[in-house]
């Protein structure tokens, strides 16, 4: 970062010079992505899409098409022009392992929409409107006397069923029929009357449901205005609370050991209960000693951190003023979500196409026809979850880079009117002309660690109940090990972001500079991070709390109904996700504003030609620590910083 005693001329140059990163891995992200459009194309060119869509039987026919004839299937290669609903004979027979129904399928023309209960209605059903409910090698007349008409027609009594206009398949109207399935994922449902309080519960409460969700919105807005003006009262409140907190707990368990290691001396209790007696003492004194050292510790890290909370309280004031200039930046994580969204329909979309294709293949235990991708095709799904996670995490970086370019841009602008109009939008535009590459790169690391904890926690969970219990230990070391590497990672990639919004370099280079940085300003990250991850913690849960206490009182006054857990569940997963938008974007600001501020400091002194870019709360803030005497850069070099009197003009 130095030759010598001067700066390396090249190095953090905010905005000055604009150039693209990474491109070797924006090329290999588009082929990725061409790669993921070949496996959309591939299911749609082989007929699956179109099986999925319009439904297929048992027997390798796709409705409302002419089929070919399966090898081995005499009952394949029939013209279904005129039938094109999927009817079930069993569509209550669900297998919940395997997700899918263990029924006969059938192409039929019409779906019964009135209850069928002997096969002399199947019969009339048939001759009237010409959809055979049977096996299509008996013939409607033969519906009521035919030998295998137990196993080849549906299981009496048929209920009607409602064609579903998407998929072409015919659902039964009764919903009675799913009960198992329900209450394997609804564990609280014990029968239809509780499933069905719950849903008139939702329905009659819509518009309190509505109205509470407004109100966590607004409470979100209020949260980051106080968070604004009255952050330094709020932060100390919480230290103190904290410190309060953490030595009364330590005096409380001290206290309760010498309450029981007194009554065990005593000798009053009978030879069981001196026994749990003895292992309460020993418990207590445990507890109380690593309280004790907890509390020392947190004690030690306030004391050395106490004049670095003054830092944390004036990024989160110049915050706010961020998003007073920028107001755009609330809705970030809203355009986000959509995008989120509508990439994980296409995935599902392509992963159930995917589902459908292949060649197909006779069941020999059950005779019907089922499709298997073979060779080099069946890793095509595996491709397709490394695609769900790069390009998820590729969307949430372009978020964070987004977010860090219009920061960046409001930091290092000396003249805030000079800023371009939309800063949101200007930072999208630099970003997707610049930095793609520096993007796919940052999210493939990501990846790289994603997947291994994820297969890592599918073998975890497959082996439970099973007896070698060091292995189920390891698997669930590894698993956090990688966890911890991810978020780390993830912090990492987000500086290093900031780093390229305001330097324009490569991944590598900017994650270099940004670790050096942070490494260097140690003790600030670390009260940044827990100070201000506690405080804005605590006010997520103060909005889902006040959103919880709103929603009892309204939906108590509600009475026709009585259930309303869901309802109030649905409410404050509404809160907590409305609060984490926007906090998260908030915390996002602090990050950036902080290493914008750590460049700013290391790099300038407030002397002609190296005045500070810094804002007035910033800059009072360094002026009173000077006055004090106590602010030192972290660099290492201990050299006190230059007098800012000069700089006291520059805002």
């Amino acid at each position: 970062m130095k030759t010598g005693n001067h700066l390396s001329k090249r190095e953090w140059k905010p905005l000055e010079e604009r150039s693209c990163t990474d491109i070797p891995w924006l090329i290999i992200f588009t082929l990725f992505c061409i790669g993921m459009a070949c496996i959309c194309g591939y299911p749609i060119a082989t007929g699956a899409a179109s099986r999925l869509i319009s439904g297929y039987d048992s027997y390798g026919n796709t409705c409302s098409r002419n089929n070919s004839k399966v090898e081995g299937v005499p009952l394949s290669g029939r013209d279904m022009t005129e039938n094109k609903f999927v009817f079930f004979l069993e569509p209550c027979n669900l297998d919940l392992i395997n997700r899918k129904v263990k029924s006969i399928a059938l192409c039929v023309s019409k779906c019964p929409s009135t209850e069928l209960k002997t096969y002399d209605d199947l019969k009339k059903f048939a001759l009237n409107n010409g959809s055979q409910l049977c096996s299509y090698d008996i013939t409607p007349t033969r519906y009521t006397g035919h030998s295998e008409r137990f196993t080849k027609c549906p299981k009496l009594p048929v209920s009607p069923s409602k064609a579903v206009p998407l998929f072409h398949r015919c659902i039964p109207v009764d919903i009675g029929c799913y009960a198992e399935f329900a209450q394997a994922f609804i564990t609280f449902v014990g029968d239809n009357t509780v499933l069905r309080r719950v849903i008139a519960g939702v329905m009659a409460s819509k518009e309190i449901i509505m109205g509470l969700c407004i109100l966590a919105l607004v409470l979100s807005l209020i949260m980051m205005v106080v968070i604004r003006y009255i952050s330094k009262v709020l932060v100390w409140i919480l230290t103190i609370l904290v410190i309060i907190g953490s030595i009364g707990g330590t005096g409380v368990l001290w206290w309760l050991y010498a309450d029981h290691r007194h009554a065990f001396e005593n000798n009053t209790l009978s030879a069981l209960g001196r026994e749990v007696a003895s292992d309460n003492v020993k418990a207590l004194l445990v507890y109380a000693i690593g309280a004790t050292i907890f509390t020392v510790v947190l004690l030690l890290v306030m004391f050395f951190m106490r004049k670095r909370v003054a830092l944390t309280i004036s990024l989160f004031h110049v915050a706010g003023k961020v998003f007073i200039h920028l107001p755009l930046l609330a809705l970030q994580p809203f355009w986000t979500f959509i995008c989120l969204m509508l990439f994980w329909v296409y995935w599902i979309a392509v992963l159930l196409f995917l589902g459908t294709a292949g060649t197909p293949v006779k069941n020999n235990s059950t005779g019907v026809v089922e499709y298997h991708m073979e060779g080099p095709l069946q890793y095509l799904v595996w491709y397709h979850v490394v695609g769900l996670i790069w390009i998820s995490e590729f969307i949430l970086a372009f978020q964070q880079m987004t977010i860090a370019g219009a920061v960046v841009t409001y930091y290092f602008t000396r003249n805030k009117s000079q800023m371009p109009a939309t800063p949101i939008l200007s930072s999208m535009a630099r970003t997707i002309r610049y930095h793609l590459g520096t993007l796919a790169k940052g999210s493939f690391i990501i990846t790289l660690v994603k997947i291994p904890r994820l297969i890592l926690t599918y073998i975890h969970s497959q082996l439970k109940g099973k007896e070698n219990a060091c292995a189920r230990c390891m698997l669930k070391a590894c698993v956090c090990c990688l966890w911890c590497l991810e978020k780390c990672l993830a912090y990492l990639n987000q500086n290093a972001y900031t780093a390229t919004a305001i330097n324009s370099t490569n991944f590598c280079t900017s994650a270099r500079e940004a670790f050096l940085i942070l490494v260097e300003n140690a003790l600030r990250v670390a009260a940044i991070n827990t100070v201000g991850d506690f405080v804005l913690f605590l006010g997520k849960v103060l909005i889902v709390s006040c959103t919880a206490f709103a929603g009892v009182l309204a939906l108590n006054y509600q009475r026709d109904y009585t259930v309303w857990v869901l309802p109030l569940l649905i409410v404050c997963l509404f809160a907590f996700l409305v609060a984490h938008c926007f906090l998260s974007v908030f915390e996002n600001v602090v990050d950036v504003l902080f290493l914008c501020f750590a460049v700013d400091t290391k790099y300038n002194d407030g002397s002609p030609g190296r005045e500070y870019y810094m804002d007035k709360a910033l800059m009072e803030f360094v002026e009173n620590s000077k006055k004090m005497g106590r602010y030192k850069p972290d660099d290492g070099d201990g050299r006190e910083m230059k007098s800012m009197a000069r700089a006291g003009t520059l805002a």
